[in-house]
């Protein structure tokens, strides 16, 4: 086999990948991902062979990951850079000291994924697709295991933390859970309307992100009630 028949076949192999991505996260934004079959994915990416799926991602958890792994890369390059602006480490005129205020951590975890969603253009399928799949229990704890090893998006939890040091830990675990959904839910609905030309409170990606950086600052500022399970675990 020649290097260009072999290059001839990695491009075709590198085309058929691509088109079953886009059929795949379109599919499963619109119906789940339970609901659809790998056969559907591959009619809709145009592949005659029903096998297609199987032989060019393996399972179905598998092409889950991959449509994950397409978006989660440039979200986390954005995300990179908006840590460094906060941390003293864009250039050498920042102070070196990393920012305590929580309005700067919370725009870490909006403002790239908004802003990637805007430089797909529209219509776009991606926040649609991660909502299915943090509904779908099958899927949502490998995703977010993959998403909580993504170490500039750990840092901005970390900074999130930093910054409320008085929560107690378990109001702490409720309200990552809370903003987490908050903030996909939220995109998911925004992003429909934004691809139906339907009526919508925010007109743009960027008003979006304003509402939902208020929206999950109060909540993690939001007072603690104390509850009886917590009044238990304080007695002796």
């Amino acid at each position: 086999m020649t290097t260009a028949t072999r290059s001839a076949r990695t491009d075709r192999a590198s085309v058929t990948r691509e088109a079953i991505l886009t059929a795949a996260e379109r599919l499963f934004a619109e119906h789940g991902v339970f609901a659809v079959s790998n056969r559907q994915v591959s009619e809709a990416a145009g592949q005659g062979n029903n096998a297609a799926v199987g032989y060019h991602f393996g399972t179905k958890t598998d092409l889950v990951r991959a449509i994950e792994h397409k978006h989660a890369v440039p979200v986390e390059k954005l995300r990179e850079q908006r840590v460094a602006e906060i941390t003293g480490a864009a250039g050498p005129a920042t102070s070196g000291t990393a920012s305590t205020d929580l309005r700067d951590w919370v725009s870490c975890l909006v403002l790239p994924l908004t802003d990637h969603l805007t430089a797909l253009g529209n219509p776009t399928w991606y926040a649609r697709f991660a909502a299915q799949v943090m509904a779908d229990p099958a899927y949502n704890k490998t995703v977010t295991r993959d998403a909580l090893a993504l170490p500039a998006l750990v840092r901005v939890i970390d900074g999130i933390n930093r910054c409320l040091p008085d929560l107690p830990a378990d109001v702490r675990t409720e309200r990552n859970i809370m903003a987490r959904n908050l903030l996909v839910h939220t995109c998911a609905e925004c992003e429909r309307a934004l691809a139906e030309g339907a009526p919508y409170p925010r007109s743009s990606w960027r008003a979006a992100a304003s509402g939902l950086i208020d929206a999950i600052v109060g909540l993690w500022r939001a007072p603690v009630t104390p509850t009886a399970e917590s009044d238990q675990k304080d007695t002796p």
